[in-house]
């Protein structure tokens, strides 16, 4: 009876498998140079809520992945030194497959009297090995640094659907919301399909539009020295 090298599909622990590292190249706007939300210190700028609510999306979007990459950091620790929560069961077939979840195991062996003992072996089994994964999780503090990432995850995501809701006064405005939706949207699609090409198109024309009607409306969008050059000829 030969063993098989079959197993079922890992679990999902991090958040956003992306956050690890291959994130797509997007135009990173950055508009912390903006004329403050409430136009203080000028006159040409109405306050504009969308922006204010742009900056607090960006604290919280940096701050989620320097949580998922501690927690990642973690993560990796704690599987070279447990493993992930598993159990391997050997079929009546002959063949050995590895299970990751008590779903997946109720899937595989069925609820049938015929697998009873069978089934009931992989979960004391697996409950043992799960045991040692909290355990080392709770000691190693990955259990805290993912409920901070998760959270700050969520409170991000929360910003961003209040964008939704919130109208810009300024070209900045409308720059912060695009580029919080290519910046979160890219982190999960490919890059290079609808709607990600659109949405750069927009950004680049923002800038030409601040270009041709008021150059000094580019330092006002937080744009860089040369940001305005990289946003045109990007793709």
């Amino acid at each position: 009876m030969a063993d098989s090298d079959n197993t079922t599909t890992l679990p999902s622990v991090t958040r956003r498998r992306v956050l690890a590292g291959t994130v797509v190249a997007t135009t990173a706007w950055t508009l912390e140079g903006n004329a403050s939300a409430d136009g203080a210190g000028s006159t040409n700028l109405r306050p504009d809520s969308a922006l204010a609510l742009w900056r607090e999306w960006e604290k919280a979007h940096k701050q989620t992945k320097l949580l998922c990459r501690r927690q990642q950091r973690l993560e990796t620790r704690l599987v070279e030194s447990v493993g992930f929560p598993c159990v391997t069961v050997r079929l009546p077939q002959g063949e050995d497959i590895t299970i990751h979840s008590i779903e997946a195991l109720n899937n595989v062996l069925g609820k049938g009297p015929d697998t009873a003992a069978l089934r009931e072996k992989a979960e004391t089994d697996f409950a043992v090995h799960q045991a040692r994964w909290d355990a080392a999780a709770e000691e190693t503090g990955y259990t805290a640094a993912f409920t901070a990432e998760r959270e700050a995850g969520n409170r991000a995501e929360e910003l961003l659907e209040a964008f939704s809701t919130t109208p810009a006064m300024t070209l900045a405005g409308v720059a912060g919301k695009l580029d919080a939706v290519l910046r979160e949207g890219e982190a999960w699609e490919e890059c290079s399909e609808f709607p990600w090409p659109q949405v750069r198109s927009a950004l680049r024309d923002l800038v030409r539009i601040s270009e041709e009607f008021d150059a000094d409306r580019v330092p006002r969008l937080g744009i860089r020295h040369g940001q305005a050059e990289t946003l045109r000829h990007s793709r």
